[in-house]
């Protein structure tokens, strides 16, 4: 998704703590129940990457969003990552409003990430693709999009879909959602505990998501939480998009 990504999972400590977990404890979501105060226990080690922003898409847009997620993008050096999230409309109309998305990324070192479609990711030539737990193997994805395509998956709140899916060659792990949200329904509510269990354990990043805003999101960051996905909070900022940015990077860990 980023470098500091590529290169923290590519790393063999990755997989020596993978195998570990894998073998130390056969039924992670079951066996660990973690104090929901654990995270309030560490503070975010200043020799790690800050954490960064991962945009998503609002549900529904038109020709001019190209220009609102420029002044997004550009509001604040912390937006690593932009979803494309569309709901309702085909793939053919999904690719024509993706193209100068896709651009305004690419200029800006932005990776582009397409949700749930690892066929659309193919024909965009995205830089990744994002798997829902019924969106296809990241296996699948990785034969399809090839070695350096950034593929994430969703776990919810389980520590054991996390260790699948960084066996399964995962780049990112999603874990949420943190908030009650309303850009889609939820029943999975994590603890910012299991971003902090995460991160003590592996090395493959994590990504927060659900209902997160400026106000809520000092907790995910402390417990270690490598990026924010957001989304409301800030296309509906008050005063704006770039607003909205510019609040998350004024959070400490954030960089």
């Amino acid at each position: 998704m980023m470098a500091a990504t590529a290169a923290r999972s590519a790393s063999t400590s990755h997989d020596h703590a993978l195998e570990r977990g894998m073998n130390d404890i056969d039924d992670l979501d079951d066996a660990l129940s973690l104090d929901p105060g654990f995270a309030d226990r560490f503070e975010r080690d200043e020799g790690r990457p800050p954490c960064k922003l991962y945009l998503i898409s609002p549900p529904a847009i038109d020709a001019g969003f190209a220009e609102t997620l420029a002044a997004a993008i550009d509001a604040a050096p912390v937006v690593a990552a932009f979803q494309l999230r569309l709901k309702g409309i085909d793939e053919h109309r999904i690719a024509e409003l993706a193209r100068p998305l896709q651009a305004v990324c690419a200029s800006r070192e932005v990776a582009f990430i397409v949700n749930d479609s690892i066929g659309l990711a193919k024909r965009l030539d995205a830089d990744g693709v994002h798997l829902g737990q019924e969106d296809g193997d990241p296996r699948e994805a990785r034969q399809a999009l090839g070695p350096t395509a950034q593929i994430g998956v969703t776990c919810h709140d389980s520590r054991h879909l996390a260790m699948e899916a960084g066996e399964a060659g995962a780049d990112y792990v999603a874990f949420g959602a943190f908030y009650e949200t309303g850009t889609k329904p939820t029943k999975h509510r994590p603890e910012p505990s299991i971003l902090g269990w995460w991160s003590t354990l592996f090395e493959l990043p994590s990504v927060a998501i659900g209902g997160i805003t400026p106000a809520n999101a000092a907790p995910l960051i402390a417990a270690g939480a490598d990026f924010l996905a957001v989304s409301g909070a800030v296309w509906n900022a008050p005063e704006g998009p770039a607003a909205g940015v510019r609040a998350f990077a004024a959070l400490k860990g954030m960089g």
